[in-house]
């Protein structure tokens, strides 16, 4: 028995993936039996993978919604509480985080909801967003999940891209 961390261990978008490509690939053997809905199969696995990816991008969201709210409404009584969310949202996300899945996390829809979630949670408490707010997410991905997140960086960072347009 192998006792190595197999792909589906480590990286199970990758794992996926190549797992329905494989499917595909017998799928298309006239030799194999054809009561094996080998397309299907192949779609469910690959769903697998998007499932995750879609995960860690609503944990993403959250991290970034609650900064909003937390950088728009520093002094509304629900600050602490955002601030723990922050903490708690991101660690998630970086330990559900694979490499792998940079490239397939759709930054510009994370963004973008992320602002429509925070407006609706100020919008609550009677506050707003910071106005003038740029299209795309001004913290970098890498930053973004971190290991050792910093608040109070991502916080500035938020703030002063407002500051500069």
């Amino acid at each position: 028995m192998d006792d190595r961390p197999s792909l589906y261990d480590d990286d199970i978008v990758t794992w996926a993936e190549e797992q329905a490509a494989a499917l595909r690939a017998l799928g298309t053997r006239g030799d194999l039996s054809n009561a094996v809905d080998w397309e299907n199969i192949a779609e469910e696995i690959e769903s697998v993978g998007r499932s995750h990816i879609r995960a860690v991008e609503g944990l993403l969201i959250q991290t970034l919604a609650h900064l909003l709210k937390r950088v728009s409404a520093p002094l509304a009584p629900a600050s602490l509480h955002w601030r723990e969310e922050i903490a708690t949202f991101q660690a998630t996300a970086w330990n559900a985080y694979e490499a792998s899945m940079r490239q397939r996390l759709n930054w510009d829809r994370i963004w973008k909801v992320s602002l429509t979630a925070a407006e609706a949670g100020l919008g609550a408490y009677g506050n707003e967003l910071l106005p003038g707010l740029p299209k795309a997410c001004p913290i970098d991905p890498p930053d973004l999940l971190a290991e050792r997140f910093d608040i109070d960086r991502a916080l500035r960072t938020l703030a002063s891209s407002v500051a500069r347009r």
